[in-house]
């Protein structure tokens, strides 16, 4: 039996995703089959998603025509799972795999395939990822419609080229541990004003939250934003000069940087 669409790992990106198209209803379950090595989690998987064929390893039967396949394996271990894809037959492949470029998955096949590189980060894991797509050589606007379907199912999707698909690996692929990082940092701060972590792990987080929606909402720029809460001489103003002072702006530009150069030397 073909598939409309083969996720191959049931990890937590790839169980995401099956979550967010089966919610999306992209799909109806028995369209859909999630191939994961070990029958204890391929089990587990197969509880977790009634209806949804689970599998150990892909077959050429579980290949159509019209099958799709997204790649949600390891890095070590994404050439090798890509070998067997050519090898069943497979012809479209989406692969949100960190650090492998489209040649290098391309290289993988025995004829030319549809590559779609992509990069979505972990709040995919509640609906409101961030994904990036790119296609390879040969890749149509088809292709990537496929792509940005399933992954829009999931949060925004973006398109960008390859060339830019490790500027977003550093910027917002990672966003969500640098994000979290100022939200232990505050949570502390609080602690040491005299709050309990209770409330001040509260005041934080929603404070995080009321302010990425006001943002996104608003229509306004965050310079423009965070003028409206700076008073000439305020607390505001006080503890945005000790930031400066302490180039957190400079150390963001370079984390970002940084994972990017990451990225790239990762893809060659």
């Amino acid at each position: 039996m073909s598939y409309r669409l083969i996720v191959l790992g049931g990890g937590r990106m790839g169980a995401a995703l099956v979550e967010g198209l089966l919610r999306a209803q992209w799909c109806a379950p028995g369209e859909l089959l999630i191939v994961q090595r070990g029958e204890d989690k391929a089990a587990a998987l197969a509880t977790r998603f009634p209806g949804v064929d689970v599998a150990t390893a892909i077959e050429a039967e579980h290949v159509g025509p019209e099958t799709g396949v997204v790649l949600c394996v390891k890095p070590d271990y994404a050439e090798g799972v890509s070998r067997l894809c050519s090898a069943v037959g497979v012809t479209r492949l989406l692969s949100v795999v960190a650090g492998l470029s489209t040649d290098r998955l391309q290289a993988c096949f025995n004829s030319p395939v549809a590559i779609i590189r992509s990069m979505p980060n972990t709040p995919v894991l509640v609906g409101k990822g961030v994904s990036a797509i790119t296609g390879g050589a040969h890749c149509t606007s088809d292709d990537l419609d496929w792509a940005e379907g399933i992954l829009g199912a999931v949060g925004l999707v973006v398109r960008v080229t390859e060339r830019q698909i490790d500027a977003v690996s550093g910027l917002s692929g990672p966003m969500p541990a640098y994000l979290y990082l100022v939200v232990e940092a505050l949570i502390e701060a609080g602690v040491h004003q005299g709050l309990s972590r209770e409330i001040s792990t509260k005041l934080v987080v929603a404070s995080f939250e009321g302010s990425a929606a006001l943002l996104a909402e608003s229509g306004e720029r965050p310079e423009e934003l965070r003028y409206q809460v700076t008073s000439p001489g305020g607390v505001t103003a006080a503890g945005l000069r000790m930031l400066e002072g302490r180039a957190v702006r400079a150390a963001f530009l370079e984390a970002v940087a940084s994972a990017a150069e990451r990225s790239r030397n990762l893809a060659r």
